[in-house]
């Protein structure tokens, strides 16, 4: 899918691959942003929300390097702008997460990883600043 054919999503993966240089290179991303034009007054803070899958093999080389947890997020895209995403992402996830990777960026992020299907769900906060 393109991002001429995306809906309301973003599916370019590049932005990510900065973002989260941990996670190596990513495909079929599907993610929003608060500046993203869905009502008049968009937020003053950039928030990225969203899922894209892992190269294959990705992440059992981040569980060897890290310490993970199991836990997923505690909502399911509660904010206005992330309503697209509702219903998207892995069916019956299996999440597990790494505190240290969520901290080893320099904005606050969260990621969650389904250990079924390699797809990774992250929440960033002011990613590029």
């Amino acid at each position: 899918m393109s991002d001429g054919d995306r809906g309301d999503w973003h599916t370019d993966t590049a932005p990510l691959e900065r973002t989260f240089p941990l996670l190596g290179p990513l495909s079929d991303a599907k993610w929003v942003s608060s500046r993203d034009d869905d009502r008049a007054l968009s937020s003053p803070e950039l928030v990225i929300s969203g899922f894209a899958r892992l190269a294959p093999g990705r992440l059992a080389e981040l569980t060897a390097a890290h310490a993970f947890v199991s836990g997923g997020p505690a909502d399911d895209f509660s904010s206005w702008f992330e309503k697209p995403l509702r219903g998207e992402g892995p069916e019956n996830p299996q999440w597990i997460r790494s505190p240290e990777l969520d901290r080893d960026g320099t904005s606050p992020a969260e990621l969650w990883f389904d250990r079924r299907s390699g797809t990774v769900r992250f929440w960033a906060l002011d990613p590029y600043a």
